[in-house]
């Protein structure tokens, strides 16, 4: 899908509280045609699979989701596959060419405990989550909070690799959902002046300033090994999704222009990605700018902005 830089603009001039209110009832939609989707495959298969890639939006869409079902009498409840990340052990870690752990990688995961638990919870039984320590790199084990499953009751199990092949084989009448951000923005004349993979960097780099204080230079210096791995461990499953929908939002990159400049401004030059840099930067300064405060606090933006109803 593409968007249109001068009708962007243009509305950001005559109504911009029109412009975003429009384009979240737009991603509104596809979050209830997914939750209708879901409530229909309830007495199947109890267990929904996200996925989609870093910047994608996950953790907001999973929370809307189970406000969508719950409007429709089902009940939810959420597991993050980054509590099954194994503890590392630098002897047996998966690494990039490199010689870089590799933490895109399905092999971090504790695949087999978390199938399990989907077919417990499948069948009516009873868990206990795993914590996982991001600071130690530590997984405490299942003994964290209890869950199980009521009648009319769905999990959404939410993750960049919840449609890998090996999880579908614990669950294969599981609901599986992909979402990413990947339209592209044209001009007048088609041709291309923002990418998707932008979109979701800017995403990225806004919400790790904003909250895991980690540096633009940084969040660039990493987001090689993620575009990797995205292309190696969740592109090649998004087919195998019931449904799939683009989150990008046409007023997102006048919401982090400003923000995003600043930050793209304090990266050096020398870093891997800096070519990168160079033709962002300017494609960015083409779109004017919305105030965070015209930005409804339960928007899904919020989760990269910050300000919102949602804890993450």
């Amino acid at each position: 899908m593409s968007y249109h830089l001068q009708e962007i603009n243009r509305r950001i001039q005559t109504d911009p509280k029109e412009f975003v209110d429009a384009c979240d009832a737009a991603y509104a939609e596809k979050i209830e045609r997914a939750a209708r989707a879901i409530a229909e495959n309830v007495h199947t298969c109890p267990i929904v699979l996200l996925s989609g890639p870093s910047g994608s939006g996950k953790t907001t869409t999973a929370m809307k989701i189970a406000e969508a079902l719950c409007k429709l009498g089902v009940g939810s409840q959420s597991l993050a596959m980054d509590d099954y990340f194994r503890t590392v052990d630098l002897r047996t870690a998966p690494r990039t060419p490199e010689g870089d752990l590799d933490l895109e990688s399905p092999a971090c995961l504790d695949m087999d405990l978390l199938g399990k638990h989907l077919n417990a919870l499948a069948r009516g039984e009873e868990i206990h989550l795993p914590r996982y320590n991001f600071v130690t790199r530590v997984q405490s084990g299942p003994i964290g909070r209890p869950m199980r499953l009521s009648k009319d009751e769905v999990v959404v199990c939410e993750g960049i690799h919840a449609l890998n092949d090996e999880i579908a084989a614990y669950c294969p009448d599981a609901f599986r959902l992909y979402i990413s951000a990947r339209s592209v923005v044209v001009d007048d004349d088609g041709n291309e002046v923002f990418k998707g993979t932008w979109m979701r960097l800017l995403r990225r780099l806004v919400r790790d300033s904003n909250f895991r204080g980690t540096p633009a230079a940084a969040t660039l210096d990493m987001w090689a090994n993620v575009r990797r791995g995205e292309k190696l461990y969740i592109s090649p499953y998004k087919n195998k999704a019931d449904y799939q929908f683009d989150t990008a939002l046409p007023y997102e990159l006048p919401v982090f222009n400003e923000t995003a400049t600043q930050l793209f401004q304090s990266v050096p030059e020398g870093i891997e990605r800096f070519d990168e840099l160079r033709q962002v930067l300017p494609a960015l300064q083409l779109f004017g700018v919305i105030d965070h405060s015209l930005i409804p606090k339960e928007a899904m933006i919020r989760e990269f902005i910050g300000g919102g109803i949602y804890e993450y």
